[in-house]
C-alpha cells in the first residue's frame, strides 16, 4: 500500500492475525533497522507475521525514507504522517484509532522514540507503547567513546561516522532531541515504554541511560538486557533469544491493548 507524504511516498504492508474477527483491532506499526540508510521492511516480514498472530493485532510495516537522500528531520516527520494517515483512515483498516502502539529495531526504534517526542512537542496522543529494541539514540557521543563489542567496527569507528553523518550531516543536528533523545527533556505524559537490550551492544550505555531517563520522569518502562546477545540479535540470533525477544513483545503489545480495553470499559 503506498501512502503520499510530503517527504516521498511511504510504501507499507499490512498483516492481519489468522484468527481475526470483525471488531476493531489495535495497531502496531514497525519500523526495521539499517542505519538509517540502508535494508527494506521485507527482511521484518516474518518477525511481522508473528507479532499479528501472537499479539493479534493488525501490524504495519513501514518503508521509511532512507538517508543520505532524505537525512534529519525527514524520516520522522514522513513517519508522523504515515502515523496520521493511519488514525484517520481506521474505518477501512478495521483498526481501533485510540489503540496504536509503535516499535522499531536500532535506527527504527530511534524514529519511534523521536516520533513519541515529535508528538508530545505537538500536544498531540502519544501511542499506547513504544518499543524501543536495541535503540540508537545518541549521536553526540563519538562511536570510538562507546563500548563496541565487533573488533573490526572498534577498529574503524569512522566508518560509523560516516554513517551518522548521512542522517545528521548538518552543524547542530546531532545535538537536536529528536535525533538524539538521550538529551531530550521527558515529561511524564510520553508513551510507556519496552526496551529490549543486547549484552554486548555498542547502543547499550544510551539504551539505558533512555530508559533511566523515562522511569525517572515518571514514564512507566519495562527493560530488559538479553545477556549474551550482540546488536540485531533479533534477526541474527542466537535462536532461542531471537524467539524470547519476539514474544516479549507481542505479548506485551496484547496486554497493552487489553489493559486499555480494560481501562475503556472502567471509565464507561
Amino acid at each position: 500500500m503506498k501512502i503520499e507524504t510530503s517527504v516521498k511516498t511511504a510504501d507499507i504492508s499490512v498483516y492481519y492475525p489468522l484468527e481475526a474477527d470483525t471488531r476493531k483491532l489495535p495497531v502496531y506499526i514497525n519500523l526495521h533497522g539499517g542505519a538509517f540508510i540502508m535494508n527494506k521492511k521485507d527482511m521484518d516480514d516474518p518477525y511481522c507475521r508473528h507479532l499479528a498472530n501472537i499479539a493479534g493485532c493488525v501490524v504495519v510495516n513501514m518503508e521509511y525514507a532512507k538517508a543520505p537522500e532524505y537525512p534529519f528531520p525527514k524520516p520522522i516527520e514522513q513517519l508522523y504522517e504515515v502515523f496520521r494517515w493511519i488514525k484517520t483512515h481506521a474505518e477501512e483498516l478495521n483498526i481501533d484509532a485510540e489503540k496504536i502502539m509503535v516499535g522499531g529495531q536500532s535506527s527504527g526504534a530511534n524514529l519511534v522514540a523521536a516520533l513519541c517526542l515529535y508528538l508530545e512537542q505537538k500536544g498531540e496522543a502519544q501511542p499506547l507503547l513504544q518499543v524501543l529494541t536495541y535503540p540508537m539514540l545518541d549521536f553526540v557521543t563519538p562511536h570510538a567513546d562507546k563500548p563496541e563489542p565487533l573488533k573490526m567496527r572498534a577498529r574503524f569507528p569512522q566508518a560509523a561516522h560516516f554513517l551518522n553523518m548521512c542522517y545528521v550531516p548538518e552543524k547542530g543536528q546531532a545535538e537536536n532531541p529528536l535525533a538524539s533523545p538521550v538529551y531530550a527533556e521527558i515529561s511524564d505524559t510520553l508513551a510507556p515504554a519496552l526496551i529490549l537490550i543486547a549484552e554486548y551492544d555498542a547502543f547499550r550505555p544510551e539504551a539505558e541511560r533512555y530508559a533511566e531517563k523515562l522511569k525517572t520522569s515518571g514514564v512507566k518502562v519495562q527493560k530488559k538486557i538479553f545477556a549474551d546477545c550482540k546488536h540485531a540479535f533479533t534477526h541474527l540470533g542466537p535462536k532461542e533469544k531471537a524467539e524470547e525477544a519476539w514474544d516479549m513483545i507481542a505479548n506485551t503489545l496484547k496486554e497493552t491493548a487489553f489493559s486499555h480495553h480494560e481501562k475503556e470499559q472502567t471509565d464507561k
